[in-house]
C-alpha cells in the first residue's frame, strides 16, 4: 500500500470512528470542499500575498488540510484512485496546454 492510500485510510477511519460516513455524500462533500476553500481564501483577503503568509501561515496550513481531507474523503467515497485521476488529468492538461 502506498503512502497516499495509507493517508486516505487514516482519514476514512477518522470519519468512521465518529459515525460521519453517513453524511459524506457527493453533494455535501463537494459543498464542504468549496466552504473550506473559501476559508483558505479568507486568509488572503485585503492584504498582500506576503503579509498573508507572514500573519496567517498556521491557519493557511490548517485550512489547506481541511480542503485536502474533504477531497480525499470525496475520492474515497466514490472509489476514485487519487493518483490515477490526477495523472489522467495532467495528461489531458499537457495536451491542452503544451509546454513551450
Amino acid at each position: 500500500m502506498n503512502k497516499l492510500q495509507e493517508l486516505v485510510n487514516i482519514i476514512h477511519d477518522f470519519a468512521e470512528e465518529r459515525n460521519w460516513i453517513k453524511y459524506h455524500n457527493g453533494k455535501d462533500m463537494a459543498l464542504s470542499i468549496v466552504l473550506e476553500a473559501s476559508e483558505l481564501l479568507e486568509n488572503f483577503q485585503w492584504i498582500s500575498n506576503e503579509e498573508a503568509y507572514h500573519k496567517n501561515m498556521q491557519n493557511i496550513k490548517e485550512e489547506l488540510a481541511d480542503v485536502l481531507i474533504y477531497c480525499f474523503r470525496f475520492a474515497d467515497e466514490h472509489g476514485f484512485d487519487i493518483e490515477e485521476i490526477i495523472l489522467d488529468k495532467l495528461k489531458k492538461n499537457a495536451i491542452k496546454y503544451p509546454a513551450k
